[in-house]
């Protein structure tokens, strides 16, 4: 049977501090606890926004709370709290 990997030699055996295990830590739960959009890349969806204008089109990217979705005008940023999943 072939190990898809290898370990690397040199980093066994280094020690580890407690500091940087609790950054880990620190980091993954406050990841975890972060508000996220409910949508998926290539989901359809309807954006109303008093400034961008209300334009339906498909979501290609999202940053935090940010979502870009792609519409016949180019890619138009909302927050995810203006976005409604078309059915």
């Amino acid at each position: 049977m072939v190990k898809p990997f290898v370990q690397d030699l040199s980093s066994m055996g280094q020690p580890v501090r407690l500091a940087s295990i609790a950054v880990k830590a620190w980091n993954r739960a406050r990841k975890v606890l972060t508000p996220r959009p409910p949508f998926k890349v290539g989901d359809a969806v309807l954006g109303d926004d008093p400034f961008n204008g209300r334009h339906e089109g498909v979501v290609v990217l999202q940053q935090g709370d940010s979502v870009g979705v792609r519409t016949a005008h180019g890619v138009v940023f909302y927050d995810h709290r203006q976005l409604k999943q078309l059915d």
